[in-house]
């Protein structure tokens, strides 16, 4: 475990610092969003090198969180390309009382990097682990399946929203944003706790709960969700979006009240 640990750190001290050059030269921070998805990638590539533990195992989680990993970042590169800097990182630059590109460096890359390295621990301990296939692994994939299929269609949806010229000045309010107000949100909360359900299988991954309950948190109250809302609420019609649709778990759209 201590190999993979270790091995998996470097593999992220590497990614967040090429990513750090890249940010810093195109003068846009968000590019940070990009190598999320591809440092789990790595991660998983790396504990799968690395590890001790079952042979399928290691597949399994290297094509799970390869699937996973390759769409998002390449969604989060399609949705930033040609735009300036995520209003997010703004607003934290924006407390900069000294170097900017410092502040940054502490602020986004180091923090990203620890939560990365934090969140994929599942990964790292089921890559030196032994056991057998069972219903835990088989319910995380089916937990992971519908995870990304929640991330791919919302995003897709969305994405078909916001190039139609017609919806301008409206609110995403079809298919799966009629039954939640975050269907991507709620499909990467999924696809985590399916990835720590193949990792609890077999000891000591369940000790590893903490993981995906972090990720949930930074979805649902840290920089996903929450943010987000924070900067839609002004918005005509978001409010009464609000009034019927679930913040985050997918349920019936509520009829509004008059």
């Amino acid at each position: 475990m201590g190999t993979v640990s270790l091995a998996s750190l470097l593999a992220i001290v590497v990614t967040m610092a090429v990513t750090a050059v890249i940010g810093v030269r195109i003068g846009r921070h968000n590019v940070v969003d990009v190598s999320w998805g591809v440092g789990f990638v790595v991660i998983a590539v790396v504990s799968a090198v690395f590890g001790t533990g079952d042979p399928w195992r290691r597949v399994l989680l290297v094509v799970l969180v390869g699937i996973w990993g390759v769409r998002l970042a390449w969604h989060m590169a399609v949705r930033s390309r040609g735009k300036g800097e995520d209003p997010r990182y703004e607003e934290l630059l924006g407390k900069a009382s000294g170097n900017r590109t410092r502040y940054a460096i502490r602020k986004i890359y180091a923090t990203q990097g620890i939560s990365l390295w934090f969140v994929s621990l599942p990964i790292q301990v089921a890559s030196v682990s032994h056991g057998s296939v069972s219903a835990l692994v088989v319910l995380g994939v089916v937990l992971w399946l519908v995870g990304v299929t929640f991330e791919a269609v919302g995003d897709r949806q969305m994405a078909e929203f916001k190039s139609d010229p017609g919806s301008r000045g409206h609110i995403m309010d079809q298919g799966l944003w009629a039954w939640t107000r975050h269907p991507n949100y709620f499909g990467d909360a999924c696809v985590w706790w399916g990835i720590f359900l193949v990792s609890a299988s077999v000891w000591p991954g369940v000790l590893t709960i903490l993981s995906p309950i972090a990720m949930t948190y930074f979805l649902v109250f840290a920089t996903g969700a929450r943010l987000l809302e924070r900067h839609m609420a002004q918005r005509p019609g978001y409010r009464e979006y609000q009034e019927r649709t679930s913040y985050f778990i997918p349920r019936r759209p509520r009829p509004v009240q008059r």
